[in-house]
């Protein structure tokens, strides 16, 4: 499929009298997902059925619901291989709720709810700081070329991968909690880019990853019957001018 791609946008910029690179073969570092559109592969109980390739053993973290409309075959950092179903489905309208919260994202609490509840913040990057230190020192000591240094690179990643992981567990599990309680959630809409400006805050704010819940947040709420509102952030939270900290 890129290689027809790939010719096809080299024809095109010939005939629009452009001088395009002629295509050139990528090595098996250069890619990391493959995408079927609707045919090619089969699913089949534990095992997926892929064109040119064969059958392969798959493991389904849950049971796939609806029309699958494509597939993603993709290889993460470390290695591991991952199947993505793109699936089309009609799902079962839930029933309203009438609670309302507002949710006031920060750095030392997690996020504080108007209830006054409040959710504390994991720092799940501080946690892994010094391991991750550790390994990409590993990394830069080792030569290039080298088995040493893919191994290195290879634990690298690793850690990057756990803190992720453990990142999107957290905020799935979050998510999941609001919208099962609350018909409406009100978030401020932060502008999280601007605020990684200030350099002794950006990597907290990274680590918080107040975008990504969010997001999770609302992809939830329309299934569970809930619905999520973003308001202007202006006067809900300031930040001291002496620490730095938002509250």
């Amino acid at each position: 499929m890129r290689v027809d791609l790939a010719f096809k946008a080299y024809f095109r910029r010939v005939k629009a009298g452009e001088s395009p690179g002629y295509p050139r073969f990528k090595g098996k570092g250069r890619y990391d997902s493959i995408t079927y559109p609707q045919y090619g592969f089969k699913l089949d109980g534990d095992r997926l059925h892929l064109s040119k390739i064969g059958d392969v053993r798959i493991v389904l973290h849950r049971p796939v619901e609806g029309t699958i409309k494509t597939l993603t075959i993709r290889r993460s950092a470390t290695g591991k291989w991952y199947a993505c179903f793109s699936v089309e489905y009609d799902p079962t309208p839930a029933p309203q709720k009438e609670t309302t919260v507002g949710i006031d994202v920060g750095l030392e609490s997690f996020a504080t709810l108007s209830s006054g509840e409040k959710i504390q913040n994991p720092r799940f990057f501080r946690t892994d700081e010094k391991a991750l230190a550790k390994a990409q020192r590993k990394l830069s000591k080792a030569e290039k070329g080298t088995p040493e240094r893919k191994k290195a690179r290879k634990i690298v990643a690793h850690v990057h991968e756990r803190i992720a992981n453990r990142r999107l567990n957290f905020a799935h599990q979050i998510s999941r909690q609001l919208v099962d309680r609350f018909g409406t959630i009100v978030f401020e809409d932060l502008n999280v880019k601007n605020m990684q400006k200030n350099h002794y805050l950006a990597k907290s704010i990274a680590d918080v990853a107040w975008n990504m819940f969010i997001t999770i947040t609302e992809s939830k709420a329309e299934d569970a019957g809930s619905r999520v509102i973003l308001v202007n952030p202006r006067n809900t939270s300031q930040m001291c001018s002496r620490c730095g900290m938002i509250g």
